[in-house]
């Protein structure tokens, strides 16, 4: 492991690169808590359709990442940060459009391409701004514009909606997105130079692989309880269901402050497996304890295994790959994420709609657990 730098971190390139993610994932956030109910309510659809919806967003996201990944190494950071963020704009825009399930799905596909092109080159700019040896404690606080957006974003989205229902919910998450734009477009190409002629990168980095699958497996649970929190919240009887998200979202942050340079101090992939190891607990508390309560607890314990998961990940694979290839690294690790995103709504809505919700929930351990020993495996086959 590197000696970790004294650079500063908070430059005015990293805090604009955080308010912009905190803009952009405030808008998601909305999304995230509105969209079921606008499936389930206006579309008519069932859990299912919920699945269908909400995981059709990573489709587009699996295909074009590792294109993202190269375009950002090879053209630079910047273009595709802003122009991800203007994109998603549109799409959110196009909500007003929306009259059945083909179309909600042609749009999240369509927000899906956009989400590839920023969040690619968002992690790789991130990790050009960090210093030497501080890439997971700059991913754990940048990474607090996502989890803030998480928490922030349900509670907007249900004082939208109480104010002036699905059109005003559109429009507050599409200013937002304007905001995140605009943000973007005050951070600097961070890309280092690339020699004339140089072959253009990778577009599936091997280093990203392995980490990659544990953070599948943790992701695709963390996705499927993201896109049923709302309904399982209902069906225990929480009228204020955004609660669930905020826990959630709140506990990832406080974990991510008051620990944000674990990742860089402790093997990386050894707090990856732990992290595993809580979610399949967090899984099993929402599953089995069908309480108001029950689902609270749970949601906190998914908050403290996913604050540490995703900054491990990422800090194991940016310290194993050269700079100029940050962007593929960035990139074939994120598809990992696409998987989970995509898989995991629709396997617990496949499993709700033969069983039910909470079924899912005790099924679900088994991912993380699965995931934790493929990490613990790898962590013991070489030095971090």
């Amino acid at each position: 492991m590197i000696e970790p730098s004294s650079e500063r971190l908070l430059t005015p390139a990293f805090v604009a690169l955080t308010l912009s993610d905190l803009a952009y994932f405030s808008c998601t956030g909305i999304l995230l808590a509105v969209t079921p109910l606008f499936v389930a309510g206006p579309l008519g659809a069932g859990d299912a359709g919920v699945g269908l919806a909400m995981g059709s967003f990573s489709v587009t996201t699996l295909v074009l990442r590792p294109l993202a990944g190269r375009w950002s190494d090879r053209r630079g950071r910047r273009a595709l940060l802003v122009g991800g963020a203007a994109l998603f704009a549109v799409g959110v825009l196009g909500h007003y459009l929306v009259t059945g399930m083909v179309t909600l799905v042609a749009l999240r596909l369509f927000l899906g391409a956009a989400e590839a092109l920023y969040f690619v080159a968002g992690f790789a700019a991130l990790a050009d701004l960090a210093p030497a040896g501080r890439e997971g404690e700059a991913l754990s606080l940048n990474s607090l514009a996502l989890y803030l957006g998480v928490a922030i974003g349900p509670l907007l989205g249900q004082g939208l909606m109480r104010w002036g229902g699905f059109n005003l919910a559109w429009a507050g998450a599409g200013a937002l997105a304007a905001l995140a734009v605009v943000l973007a477009a005050r951070v600097p190409e961070t890309r280092p130079p690339v020699a004339p002629g140089a072959a253009p990168g990778t577009l599936l980095h091997r280093t990203a692989i392995v980490p990659g699958l544990g953070l599948f497996c943790g992701v695709a649970g963390v996705s499927g309880f993201l896109a049923f929190a709302v309904l399982q919240a209902r069906a225990v009887g929480m009228d204020a269901w955004s609660v669930v998200l905020l826990v959630f979202g709140a506990t990832v942050v406080l974990c991510r402050v008051a620990f944000a340079r674990l990742p860089d101090r402790v093997p990386p992939l050894l707090v990856a497996a732990a992290a595993l190891g809580a979610a399949s607990t967090g899984f099993l508390a929402i599953g089995t304890i069908r309480t108001p309560a029950g689902l609270v607890a749970g949601a906190a314990i998914l908050g403290v295994a996913n604050a540490f998961l995703t900054p491990a990940v990422f800090a194991a694979v940016f310290a194993a790959v050269a700079a100029a290839e940050r962007g593929s690294a960035a990139a074939t690790t994120s598809i990992f994420i696409d998987l989970g995103l995509g898989g995991g709504p629709m396997l617990v809505g496949l499993i709700a709609a033969a069983t039910s919700v909470p079924a899912a929930f005790v099924v679900l351990p088994a991912l993380p657990i699965a995931g934790g020993m493929v990490l613990l495996t790898a962590a013991t086959r070489k030095p971090l």
